[in-house]
């Protein structure tokens, strides 16, 4: 029998009621003062006002949010958080002088940590990761996007796969998988990039395909989605279109990372090939940026990762709403450029370097950021029917989330109707 519980007593109840928010429209909590939900199960059953809710069903369970903010649990669009080993010694290059770019030329970067995860074996790789996961949902992270690409091969990449679908059994947090085998051109192949994205093409995605159609009862329904690293040094985009069609053309979603350091047009091969989501976007030119504006694919930006190198550049969100854009935030949860675990982190820099207010920030981490992995029906906004992924933050405005940073402001997180105090 489904317990129901009256989550009552809100000073701030943000619902977020609606799509997701396009272009200047971005901002709109839909707020109820004095702010409750009933909680059936796993979904919520209705919000209102803690008076109506509390007449309507006098026999439900209560838990009072004793004057607290309610609002949707944060969902976290774009991470890379399964990886063995870390990344420290690049830190302290970049300090005394070297690009990221330097590095990865150098053997360092994504490959370093590639070096690692092949030799981890799939217990290293969830012990590793199940750590993470954690911190991610005491910060407030009830679902969050998460990437293989540190194998480029295929085994390990199936590895990383696995690990994705078992932590998303046995934790709380919720995972959306994508497959990135085209993260970086692997050792193998440093002289031979073509080859190797025929490899992708030929080999990988069939071998992840007929994997993933092998599952016996999969937690996640639908297969994962391809992303590519449309970048100088990484993948052309003519590479990318390549893999992009050959993984639509086996039945998966895609997405893409484009325009970090260069603008080399992925921003507009996304949406040519309706691509749920195109991050980084730190270069993105208005041409591109106009194509995002008239389109359905999520433009995310990564403000951990230009903090986390120390560069003053980061997405240009105020032209993208400008233009009507879908703009989400994410954490880029990675060990070479953002080992960010808080996306209270990346509303508060949100604030700061895209110039959002809390409040665009706020939809932009729920319903925009939900959108990005095509949750949006499920989760980002406390609506009747939806999930049940609730937090109590431990102030009574949402403007504390941005204005502060550093901390954390969870006081409890409510995750298909099952609550997990955390806070005092």
């Amino acid at each position: 029998m489904n317990v129901e519980r009256i989550v009552h007593n809100a000073s701030q109840l943000l619902t977020l009621a609606g799509p997701p928010q396009r272009g200047e429209r971005l901002g709109e909590l839909n707020i109820i003062e004095d702010g409750a939900l009933l909680i059936v199960g796993e979904r919520i059953a209705a919000v209102g006002t803690s008076a109506e809710l509390l007449a309507a069903y006098p026999a439900a369970e209560r838990l009072d949010a004793g004057g607290r903010v309610v609002m949707p649990g944060l969902v976290d669009p774009h991470t890379h958080a399964v990886w063995a080993g870390d990344r420290a010694a690049e830190f302290e290059m970049r300090l005394q002088g070297k690009s990221y770019l330097e590095i990865m030329q150098a053997g360092g970067g994504i490959v370093s940590t590639v070096r690692q995860t092949r030799t981890a074996s799939l217990e290293q790789l969830i012990a590793e990761t199940r750590s993470r996961l954690r911190r991610m949902f005491a910060h407030g992270t009830t679902t969050a996007e998460v990437k293989s690409g540190y194998g480029l091969e295929t085994e390990t990449e199936i590895k990383m796969l696995q690990a994705i679908l078992e932590l998303t059994c046995e934790e709380p947090l919720d995972l959306a998988p994508t497959f990135l085998g085209a993260h970086a051109i692997p050792p193998e192949f440093k002289d031979d990039p073509q080859g190797y994205t025929d490899m992708v093409c030929e080999q990988m995605l069939p071998a992840v395909r007929a994997w993933w159609g092998q599952l016996p009862d999969p937690p996640i329904p639908d297969p994962p989605f391809v992303d590519v690293f449309c970048e100088t040094g990484a993948f052309t985009l003519a590479q990318s279109r390549q893999i992009l069609e050959t993984a639509r053309d086996l039945g998966f979603p895609l997405k893409i990372h484009a325009d970090e350091f260069d603008n080399l047009g992925g921003a507009a091969l996304a949406v040519e090939l309706d691509a749920a989501s195109a991050d980084h976007l730190v270069v993105t030119s208005t041409p591109d940026i106009a194509a995002l504006g008239t389109s359905n694919t999520v433009a995310v930006s990564l403000p951990c990762t230009p903090f986390g190198l120390a560069e003053g550049h980061y997405t240009p969100a105020k032209d993208l709403l400008a233009v009507g854009a879908i703009l989400a935030i994410a954490t880029d949860l990675n060990p070479g450029t953002a080992w960010c675990e808080s996306m209270q982190f990346a509303i508060a820099l949100a604030c700061r370097y895209l110039r959002l207010t809390p409040a665009q920030a706020i939809v932009a981490a729920t319903i925009n950021a939900a959108a990005a992995i095509r949750r949006e029906d499920q989760i980002g906004s406390l609506e009747p029917g939806k999930l049940a992924d609730v937090l109590i933050l431990d102030v009574s405005d949402y403007r504390h989330l941005g204005y502060r940073f550093g901390g954390n402001l969870v006081h409890t997180v409510i995750k298909r109707g099952r609550v997990y105090p955390l806070g005092g």
